[in-house]
């Protein structure tokens, strides 16, 4: 079939477009959405948690074991098509609170705490036997009612 010049201009436009839209680079945002001056608002010695919330909201989650310290957590991350998302930008926000419930401390941390892990593809290291499925499946056939080779015997139970 043959098509007119301005019908294949347009047609290798209209497919550029959609190759290069699938490789466009994808921006995403988690987490809490801090601003910078709300941050800064936030002092030691004058805030309490009440303030804390009416000024940046909820925190992202609370210390496991000492609910004295809250986490607020904002990361971008950026990918390329079908790529693993990569951290751009990532804030950690710990403020911790007094018995009273007052503003401790407020510290602030970046992307330097970000860890780059590579798990083993191949298969996980384990401690002990290294036995086939198999092995494992079928290993114990026989073994059921044998007696051990120091085992005494049901005749002569003093061993003599």
């Amino acid at each position: 079939m043959k098509l007119p010049n301005g019908s294949r201009a347009l047609l290798c436009v209209a497919l550029g477009a959609v190759l290069s839209a699938g490789c466009t680079r994808i921006v995403d945002h988690q987490g809490a959405v801090l601003d910078e001056q709300l941050v800064a608002a936030v002092q030691p010695g004058v805030d309490t948690r009440d303030s804390v919330i009416g000024t940046l909201g909820r925190p992202s989650f609370v210390g496991q074991f000492d609910q004295h310290d809250w986490y607020y957590v904002s990361r971008n991350t950026r990918q390329l098509a079908f790529n693993m998302p990569h951290p751009s930008e990532q804030t950690v926000l710990h403020i911790r609170f007094d018995d009273a419930g007052n503003v401790q401390s407020v510290n602030r941390t970046g992307l330097e705490l970000v860890a780059n892990i590579s798990p083993s593809d191949d298969k996980t290291p384990t401690l002990g036997s290294h036995r086939s499925l198999f092995q494992e499946l079928f290993g114990n056939i026989g073994a059921v009612g044998q007696q051990g080779e120091h085992a005494p015997t049901t005749d002569n139970p003093n061993g003599n």
